[in-house]
């Protein structure tokens, strides 16, 4: 009989305990604008997305639009993320120069056992805005 790995999900018991942020790639969607990734910032606990458009995947505007979610609605304990540890690293540098205390925590890739409430999210933000785009003629 063979076992399977047992994976324990993450739980946050305390509001901005925990942040996750991902990147979903849009290229491949035409676009009237140069808007080519959209970053998905979601609280761990209230499962609450906040979503931003970039037009590359550069450090600095990453963290630019991170400073404004966190002005917002305030700094997770740990920010967590999974596209690349290399890009992350430059990102997390870039924030502590304004965020001394931050603490990174680095998942799998789409890997549905470190964060899958955010994957899931990540498909279903992808799909309402296909079909937004679809419902009003948009490119955009």
């Amino acid at each position: 009989m063979m076992k399977g790995v047992v994976v324990r999900p993450t739980l946050t018991k305390e509001f901005l305990s925990r942040g996750p942020v991902v990147l979903i790639e849009m290229q491949s969607m035409p676009s009237g604008s140069n808007k080519k990734w959209i970053m998905v910032y979601q609280d761990h606990l209230m499962k609450f997305c906040i979503l931003r458009d970039l037009t590359s995947k550069r450090v600095g505007e990453i963290a630019f639009h991170l400073l404004d979610v966190f002005i917002l609605f305030g700094t997770p304990f740990i920010l967590q993320s999974a596209n690349g540890s290399e890009l992350t690293s430059q990102v997390i540098t870039e924030l502590k120069e304004v965020w001394p205390k931050l603490t990174l925590v680095c998942g799998k890739p789409r890997h549905p056992q470190s964060q899958g409430s955010v994957e899931l999210a990540n498909g279903d933000i992808k799909d309402m805005l296909v079909a937004w785009m679809a419902d009003n003629n948009s490119q955009d």
